[in-house]
């Protein structure tokens, strides 16, 4: 079962969606499952009910977030608990979030971005900016740095960070500084699942700082498949192999 933050904006619904159905294909032997913790339907508490009720004893759940921030330490083991309190019994096994969990870059997440990247820019560039949500949690604040530094090290070029909100730097900023710093060709990627509001914002300060292109968010890219399978075969004790 994948969870999913949740959006307002049906765009991103519809790439959870999308993902959903990518990782299906890749494991078509397994039921795939599609949640949200807010403002979309159904949410993580009402799928593992209903899987529990047809018969099923065991789900593995994915939080699809980047971060190990609220949602992960709070929100998804209140649903679990909330879910497996009575009815028929039904054991959750919950994977790490897709990014850092223990301080190492998966190479399939820095696969999904270098693809996004290519697809937005066929030149080169000389300096990234890794743009994100935002948290207030210095922790999580710390594994959107680590993405970063592993980025501009497959490039070979300085990347910084910036948030879409609730920390410094905004992305505009983080163009400007570099370009102030002499970079020509600032590029940015999105260290989002999904569009919506925020990477909205995130496209439209970033192009006016000058940055010469903007990734789209991951959404059901081959490697972020591959990247939610792994999550899977970790926590139910599969054979890790390649998803795609």
């Amino acid at each position: 079962m994948l969870v999913a933050h949740g959006s307002r904006d049906p765009r991103a619904a519809e790439a959870t969606r999308a993902l959903g159905r990518a990782v299906s294909a890749a494991r078509p032997d397994t039921p795939v499952w599609t949640s949200w913790l807010d403002h979309t339907e159904p949410g993580p508490t009402e799928v593992l009910r209903g899987l529990a009720a047809a018969g099923h004893r065991r789900a593995v759940l994915v939080p699809l977030l980047l971060t190990a921030a609220y949602h992960h330490r709070v929100d998804i083991p209140a649903a679990v608990a909330a879910a497996t309190r009575a009815g028929p019994s039904l054991e959750v096994r919950v994977t790490d979030v897709l990014g850092p969990a223990d301080g190492t870059v998966e190479t399939t997440l820095l696969a999904g971005l270098r693809r996004r990247l290519g697809e937005s820019w066929t030149g080169r560039f000389d300096a990234l900016v890794l743009a994100a949500a935002g948290t207030r949690d210095a922790r999580a604040r710390g594994s959107v740095g680590l993405v970063a530094d592993a980025l501009g090290a497959e490039f070979g070029v300085p990347c910084r960070v910036s948030y879409a909100s609730a920390a410094p730097p905004e992305t505009g900023v983080a163009v400007a500084r570099l370009r102030a710093a002499g970079a020509r060709r600032v590029a940015v990627a999105g260290y989002f699942l999904a569009p919506g509001l925020f990477h909205d914002a995130v496209a439209e300060a970033a192009r006016t700082a000058g940055a010469v292109a903007v990734a789209d968010p991951l959404t059901d890219a081959p490697e972020l498949v591959e990247l939610v399978l792994r999550r899977v075969d970790e926590r139910s004790g599969r054979v890790l192999a390649p998803a795609v």
